[in-house]
């Protein structure tokens, strides 16, 4: 009796000691990465907090170009940009394009990764070839197509053995630039494909093989779903890319919106507000419309895959 009730006083007494201990190794840890971190965090709230925090108070007001004072006007700019016809036209075109990409490009990394993994001769150069794009900066890109969509001296129509007007015509105008875009940017999920390629044990090969599964099966069967979260990723960061486009399209188009405005997109669209029309107030709450839409389309992705995970628990 007398043991039991040692046994009762000593265990909680070595468990509050134990849980002191944990703490204090805690917060010698924190306080020692905390060092380490400081500058990260110091270069993130002065270029990433800070602008938005000034974005987002500048959104409520109708400030200039020009730093003289701004009035406050409330919810002003927020209500105009929802009736401006110009804003939903080039949140259009942003979405227009990501549909068109997303896809094509999803595809098209896939296709190139399974010819760059499985292909036994030459394989850093086919691996280099399909990546090096994507280290070519956004305005050569443009300017390399500009020069290959030429409707006179093009290679584009000399080699189809048309005269398609591609950058002066509005049905052409945004394929030619979702082209572009997937020959400069199918590099990076080229890579992500083919690192998680890399990752699938071969002996689920092997016994595919023995049980009589031909390569189309493979494929299918062990391939695609090995690749699902892979390919999750690669879908939500093109999505997010995508929305964003600017620099490729405007270099195409001499810095214009194309022909009839069919390229003129959401981020040029802010751009143009804040810096040709000098309107940054205005341009300020049409980011911060736009960050929330960006923001809504990552949350949707992150819910998606707790939801996955849950599932497949």
């Amino acid at each position: 009796m007398t043991t039991a009730s040692a046994e009762t006083v000593v265990a909680p007494a070595s468990a509050r000691a134990a849980a002191g201990t944990a703490a204090v190794r805690r917060r010698q840890g924190f306080q020692h990465g905390g060092w380490f971190v400081a500058p990260f965090l110091a270069l993130f709230a002065l270029f990433v907090i800070w602008p938005l925090l000034r974005g987002l108070w500048l959104s409520f007001t109708d400030a200039n170009i020009s730093g003289d004072d701004a009035d406050f006007v409330g919810l002003d700019n927020y209500r105009e940009a929802l009736r401006d016809d110009l804003m939903w036209d080039s949140l259009g075109h942003s979405a227009y394009f990501t549909l068109l990409v997303v896809p094509c490009i999803t595809v098209l990394a896939f296709g190139l990764a399974m010819l760059a993994h499985h292909i036994e001769r030459g394989t850093w150069l086919w691996r280099l070839c399909f990546f090096m794009p994507f280290l070519l900066p956004s305005t050569v890109a443009g300017n390399l197509w500009q020069w290959l969509f030429n409707p006179g001296t093009g290679v584009v129509n000399h080699v189809l053995g048309i005269e398609t007007p591609w950058l002066s015509d509005k049905s052409y105008a945004m394929l030619a630039v979702v082209v572009c875009t997937l020959w400069w940017t199918v590099g990076f999920s080229f890579l992500l494909y083919l690192a998680a390629l890399q990752g699938i044990p071969a002996h689920l090969y092997e016994a595919a093989k023995l049980d009589g599964a031909n390569a189309w099966h493979r494929t299918v069967r062990i391939t695609l779903p090995m690749l699902r979260n892979i390919t999750g990723l690669v879908i939500a960061l093109q999505i997010l890319a995508s929305l964003q486009v600017f620099d490729q399209a405007v270099v195409m188009m001499d810095f214009g919106p194309g022909p009839e405005d069919s390229t003129r997109t959401f981020v040029q669209f802010t751009l143009e507000e804040g810096f040709t029309a000098y309107r940054v107030g205005y341009a300020s709450a049409v980011s911060i419309i736009f960050f929330v839409l960006i923001a809504a389309v990552a949350l949707a992705r992150m819910w998606l895959l707790r939801n996955r995970e849950e599932g497949g628990r």
